[in-house]
Order: structure tokens, then C-alpha cells, then sequence
């Protein structure tokens, strides 16, 4: 009875731990933009800031049309591909694909979200400066 106990508890704790390493898929929707200046940056500036952001932080950008860009970032074995459309006033950041990261369709390793989180930052930072 008490091996049964022990077993069913290590399973549950194992299940628990593999759960905690996803979680949902972090998206940035519409995140406005503001200069020092107070005024909108114009579309070069906008790619220039996002491209600088991902690049600071080890991300290849390129464009992909006017106003969307896609980034990717390959760390160890692990890909992380993004789309980001962008205007004057705002930006996404949008899943695209991955590799060796656990997406399921809606939950994603927990690092990919890390990732997203650190890349609306720096863009924030390089637009601000405009």
C-alpha cells in the first residue's frame, strides 16, 4: 500500500514539475509607442528601433515587407520565430514558429515568454529615444 502511495505521488510530482517548464504563448497586441519627443516615430524609425532591439539581444531581424518584420532566435538547440507588424503608433509581437521548444498550439516553454518579454523592452527603449 504504501509503495502504491509513494509511486503515485512520484508520478503526480513528475507530471507537476513537466507542467511548471510551459506555459501559454505570450503575445504583445497592439503595444503603443511614445518618443522623448512626445510624437510619433515615422516607419524607418520603427524598423530601425525594433531591428536594433532584436539584434541587442541576440535576434536576426529582417524584413520581411514594409511594416512587418520577422525575427529569430537560435539559442543551443532551441528556435524561436516571430512576426512583427509594425506602424507609427504600434507594434506586435506575434508566434510564428518554433523548434524544440514544447508548443502545443496554445503553451510554449517557459523561456520563449522570457524571450518575447525582454524583445517588447528593448523595442520600447529604442523607440523612446527617438
Amino acid at each position: 500500500m504504501i509503495k502504491k502511495l509513494i509511486l503515485v505521488l512520484a508520478i503526480a510530482g513528475l507530471l507537476l514539475m513537466a507542467g511548471c517548464r510551459v506555459s501559454p504563448v505570450h503575445n504583445v497586441s497592439d503595444a503603443p509607442v511614445s518618443t522623448l519627443s512626445g510624437g510619433q516615430p515615422t516607419m524607418d524609425e520603427m524598423k530601425q528601433a525594433i531591428t536594433r532591439a532584436g539584434v541587442n539581444l541576440g535576434w536576426v531581424m529582417r524584413e520581411q515587407s514594409p511594416g512587418m518584420i520577422e525575427g529569430r532566435l537560435a539559442l543551443r538547440e532551441h528556435l524561436a520565430v516571430v512576426e512583427i507588424p509594425y506602424s507609427r503608433s504600434g507594434y506586435s509581437i506575434r508566434y510564428k514558429d518554433s523548434r524544440n521548444l514544447n508548443y502545443d498550439g496554445e503553451n510554449i516553454h517557459k523561456n520563449y515568454n522570457g524571450w518575447i518579454q525582454r524583445l517588447d523592452q528593448g523595442i520600447q527603449a529604442q523607440v523612446s529615444q527617438y
